[in-house]
């Protein structure tokens, strides 16, 4: 779990972490930058878990950096990602997930289905990912095919520990899990798994243009191992144009383009009739 600047947020993702039925799990947050309440929080989660693990890195760097310093403290077999904005739905997650990549060793990571909230915690829509590998693959270079909150990932892949690209500033994960796609099979559970929180205050909202530019590079830089390069390329300059448009024409249309984004990268799953902009 990386953590910036959300202490309002970071108790309800912990807490969906601590009732999971899995037991044998630690957590591992790492803190960018430095903010007292988060600070004073994390103590008191400390003080009554002892499988959390905090680390204060006191710099700024970028979620890839934050991931791999996580990473690096990381002993067990499996990895799983939960952004502190967010919340894991189901309290067997960890189970079925574990189970699924312990019977299936041709796979290298597992995620599911998401419920969008905003800030208010109003649900916004529930998206389902492609499920089999193959429809994975056919929609992975449209956006991120695995929902980053849900996921689960092998360690250690073909001898090799998984890590981020850091000379992605942006879209690390969707970076990441490409690049995973490429050593092994991915598979998500048709089921929701974790609340995906989406509002103006998120980093999706605030380094558009940058995600723009990230887009266009991850469509070419993968444009070989999977396909749609063309209509992938397209949505992405269309991304990248509409991240320039004004901040007001951005806010007032985010949440309704988004959702259908979202729709457009997953397997069935569509807007609640009240999350138009």
């Amino acid at each position: 779990m990386l953590t910036y600047s959300r202490p309002q947020l970071i108790g309800r993702a912990i807490s969906s972490v601590c009732t999971q039925s899995f037991a044998e799990w630690e957590l591992i947050i790492v803190q960018d930058g430095s903010n007292p309440e988060t600070h004073r929080l994390l103590q008191e989660w400390l003080s009554k878990e002892s499988r959390i693990r905090y680390y204060p890195r006191g710099t700024v760097g970028s979620i890839a950096e934050a991931s791999n310093f996580g990473l690096a403290q990381a002993a067990g077999e499996y990895i799983a990602i939960l952004d502190d904005d967010d919340d894991w739905i189901l309290s067997d997650k960890l189970t079925r997930q574990v189970d699924f990549l312990d019977n299936n060793p041709e796979y290298v990571g597992c995620g599911g289905g998401y419920i969008v909230i905003d800030q208010n915690a109003r649900q916004r829509g529930t998206f389902l990912k492609p499920e089999a590998d193959q429809a994975i693959r056919a929609r992975a270079l449209l956006a991120n095919p695995m929902a980053n909150s849900t996921a689960i990932f092998r360690r250690v892949v073909n001898g090799e520990p998984a890590v981020y690209d850091t000379s992605m500033r942006q879209f690390a994960d969707w970076d990441f899990w490409l690049t995973m796609g490429a050593k092994g099979k991915l598979y998500n559970l048709p089921c929701c798994l974790a609340h995906y929180a989406l509002w103006e205050g998120g980093s999706s909202f605030k380094h558009q243009k940058a995600n723009g530019r990230a887009a266009i590079r991850i469509v070419r830089k993968h444009r070989g191992r999977y396909r749609g390069f063309v209509l992938a390329l397209i949505l992405a300059y269309l991304y990248y144009l509409y991240a320039c448009l004004p901040a007001g024409v951005r806010r007032f249309s985010y949440s309704g383009l988004s959702a259908l984004k979202k729709a457009l990268a997953s397997s069935r799953g569509a807007p609640d009739k009240d999350s138009e902009a």
